[in-house]
């Protein structure tokens, strides 16, 4: 294994899942009903929209060559 290469993957996904962490926890601020109002099918929307996403990261790890993507729109 190229250690180099390791390295750098090592620090790209930690700090890339840390910054998608934590731009889904400002997805589940939207949750509260005090500041934001929303109804129950736009909240599946968007937690599919992020489902989907992790189903295309998993999948591109098991097929590296693939690749999919595309833009959220409520």
């Amino acid at each position: 294994m190229d250690e180099a290469k390791h390295d750098k993957f090592r620090q790209l996904a930690e700090s890339r899942t840390n910054k998608a962490l934590e731009a889904i926890s400002r997805i589940g601020n939207l949750s509260n009903r005090s500041l934001y109002e929303w109804d129950e099918g736009e909240v599946r929307k968007v937690l599919k929209a992020l489902r989907d996403s992790v189903n295309e990261v998993e999948q591109r790890f098991a097929t590296p060559k693939s690749r999919v993507g595309g833009k959220f729109k409520l």
